[in-house]
């Protein structure tokens, strides 16, 4: 056992001490060595060949340093293929982490197989009697129109500006959206975005405005679906039927006609051009409120245009030297207060609107023009000085067709409409009703009434000029506007028969029946009333006022078309005669002389109520009926505005215009019941009246004139107004 192993192999154990390790006391060291532990072995044997190599190192430089570069370089590749690796593990998970994103939000949009393009909202078109176009109305201001409607410059526009690659790009454009960022960091021109025009159209067609990045995901995805289900150019008609231009305006013909008054397939390169740069900000670059930032982007669009081949140098010549500009709308557009009466009344003619449909109405454009014209210059001129702020005209056919309507000075400043809306007090326009009750019980024309002071109860009603002309006969005083004379009629014939009167011939305001009625203290509006002197004007027959004479869809499917319709006879022919020839007088004698047309057979009313708050005039030829309103919307007086004056003048101004050209038609029954002379030298040789009435129907004076005769024509000229308005709010 000289070595210390068994047979086996196995080592013995050995106390002897080498010589030179340092024994303990006894000389025996009884400590484990490292290869004595578990596992030692391995440590040892590695720390062992470090120890080695650290001593071999200097006498063998040369070779260490071959080494050491070898290790190096080891070392090298080594982190080059951490760094790579964790590079491919880094963008794994990106990858993952985009696509998990993506899936998020495509989860919270409805499942594709159930995604379809949502309707657009139904447009109304307004048209006038000729086809034109009056107004739009609906969510979207504007009939949906087809890509090939329209010239091939004006959807151009859009792409060259929003989306130059839209055509080869698949909803989403990356070179767009880099571009679109140098642009911006550089600040050259223009800033940009990077969403192409199918995102846009997503986003107006399924999302809301909002900015954030997970909207601009969403709208992503829903690109690449358009893309998918729809081609390039149905695309683009999709956007341009939906994007917003601002002022209401959906679509590009909406916004054709809001800008230029025109349709979309008629716009020139300029225009088209600052459509197209319209869509960027609507508000701040909308033509009509900030026109040369309007056009210094239409300019932009023309050159983006020209750099794409769209256009011809020419044209972009052409354009940019005549830039486009809005269509001028005086007032506001009066035109919106018909439309607006269409709005209220359409639903008892078609019911659920689905989808675009075009409106017919009665409404001349001429007509609608020359009435707002002259209403507004007369306010314009005179307005003030009377203290008038507002007005309101209606003019129709005999038959209830209405031609025209204003329903105030201004749309733009007021849609309140004061023809169909606005009820006020009618004063002496208002006696024909009881007129006509009176004649349907026995009176006629020359019946003759005492004209002198009445009392009822504490009520004692007078005429302005607080002089009386003692007996008259009915046509003289109604053209006169004598309020007793009509008061006395109105007891009579009994109120309850002036209010059933008024309701026959189509009053629908409700009417108090009492005394002060017979001076038009209950309060109507203006289209109630010149509707009411229809039936003088076509021989008896009640009317219906309408605006609407047809509906059709857009596929001209017809929905509605107006038929006979009425309230059928409410004036015997012979008592519309007589009430004709009445009113006739009040154009030669009476209170609206000077609204006379010559070569017309005219007839009406005029009327003040109290304090000179409401000023009316309804006149009449046996074509066209055209009633006046003016005041204050808040009932203050204005400075002695009559029926007489300002409303007479309007009146005259536009029915000057629209009857010229055409042959006169003359009033139902008024040539039986003309004032003959013998009727009129009757009426100047009664005891009365003396000599007065002779020099207002020309006759020879008759003698003993009496003491006022002089004072006439003041009570004439100042339309009867009298002690009673200030009472009751009664007037001429």
């Amino acid at each position: 056992m000289a070595n210390g192993r068994g047979r086996d192999g196995r080592g013995e154990p050995n106390f002897d001490v080498p010589e030179g390790r340092g024994a303990g006391r006894g000389g025996a060291d009884l400590r484990l060595s490292r290869a004595d532990r578990p596992g030692g072995g391995v440590a040892s044997r590695s720390r062992d060949s470090e120890d080695a190599g650290s001593r071999r190192a200097k006498p063998a430089a040369k070779g260490g340093a071959r080494r050491g570069a070898s290790s190096k370089k080891v070392r090298r590749r080594s982190l080059l293929g951490r760094v790579v690796y964790a590079g491919w593990v880094l963008g794994l998970w990106a990858v993952v982490g985009i696509a998990g994103l993506i899936a998020y939000h495509a989860s919270q949009l409805p499942p594709i197989d159930q995604l379809a393009v949502p309707k657009r909202p139904p447009n109304i078109a307004i048209l006038a009697s000729d086809g034109s176009l009056l107004a739009n109305r609906g969510e979207t201001g504007g009939r949906v129109v087809g890509i090939k409607e329209l010239p091939s410059y004006l959807p151009r526009a859009f792409v060259a500006i929003e989306d130059r690659r839209f055509y080869s790009h698949f909803g989403v454009d990356p070179v767009g959206i880099l571009r679109a960022i140098g642009q911006n960091l550089t600040r050259r021109g223009v800033a940009q975005g990077g969403s192409t025009l199918t995102q846009q159209l997503a986003k107006n067609l399924f999302l809301t405005p909002e900015r954030s990045a997970s909207r601009k995901i969403q709208e992503a995805i829903l690109a690449l679906w358009l893309e998918h289900k729809y081609s390039k150019d149905e695309l683009l008609e999709l956007y341009l039927n939906r994007v917003y231009f601002g002022a209401g305006a959906y679509g590009v013909e909406a916004a054709a006609q809001r800008y230029f008054g025109k349709p979309a397939k008629t716009v020139s390169v300029a225009e088209a051009a600052m459509l197209g740069g319209l869509v960027q900000a609507p508000s701040r670059l909308a033509p009509n409120r900030n026109l040369p930032a309007a056009q210094a982007r239409a300019a932009q669009v023309v050159a983006a245009m020209q750099e794409l081949g769209f256009i011809t140098a020419q044209d972009a010549k052409v354009a940019l030297a005549q830039p486009a500009r809005p269509a001028s709308t005086r007032g506001g557009g009066s035109a919106n207060y018909v439309a607006d009466l269409v709005m209220d009344v359409l639903d008892d003619f078609v019911g659920t609107i689905e989808g675009d449909i075009v409106v017919q109405t009665t409404v001349d454009t001429n007509l609608q023009a020359t009435a707002e014209k002259a209403l507004v210059d007369e306010l314009n001129a005179k307005g003030g000085r009377y203290n008038v702020g507002q007005g309101a005209l209606v003019s129709m056919r005999p038959d209830g067709a209405i031609r025209a309507l204003i329903g105030g000075r201004d749309y733009a400043q007021s849609q309140f409409n004061r023809a169909t809306t606005a009820k006020r007090q009618p004063g002496s326009s208002f006696k024909p009703f009881v007129y006509l009750a009176a004649v349907e019980r026995g009176a006629t024309p020359d019946t003759v009434k005492e004209d002198a002071p009445i009392k009822i109860g504490n009520w004692q009603p007078e005429n302005y000029s607080h002089q009386y002309e003692g007996p008259v006969t009915l046509r003289t005083a109604l053209a006169l506007s004598l309020n007793t004379v009509a008061v006395r009629l109105g007891q009579e014939v009994g109120a309850k028969a002036v209010v059933q009167t008024a309701q026959r011939l189509g009053i629908t305001s409700a009417l108090q029946a009492n005394g002060s009625i017979a001076l038009g203290t209950s309060e109507v509006t203006p289209l109630e009333m010149v509707g009411a002197y229809s039936a003088f004007a076509n021989g008896g027959t009640g009317v219906i006022p309408y605006v609407v004479a047809g509906v059709k869809a857009a596929d001209g499917k017809v929905l509605y078309k107006r038929g006979e319709g009425g309230l059928g006879r409410v004036i015997d022919p012979n008592a519309v005669g007589m009430m004709n020839a009445m009113m006739h007088e009040t154009f030669v004698i009476g209170t609206a002389k000077k609204g006379d047309i010559p070569g017309w057979d005219l007839a009406g009313k005029t009327g003040t109520s109290q304090d000179f708050r409401d000023a009316w005039f309804i006149g009449y030829s046996g074509s066209l009926v055209t009633g006046i309103w003016l005041g204050n919307d808040d009932g203050e007086p204005t400075k002695k505005a009559s029926g007489g004056n300002l409303p007479v003048e309007i009146w005259k101004t536009y029915m000057s215009v629209a009857l010229k050209g055409q042959t006169p038609v003359p009033l139902p029954g008024l040539n039986r019941w003309r004032k003959a002379p013998e009727t009129t030298a009757s009426v100047a040789s009664a005891p009365s009246p003396g000599n007065i009435l002779g020099q207002i129907f020309g006759e020879p004076p008759a003698p003993a004139p009496r003491p006022n005769a002089a004072r006439r024509p003041a009570a004439r000229d100042s339309d009867d107004r009298n002690f009673i308005e200030k009472l009751f709010g009664i007037g001429e």
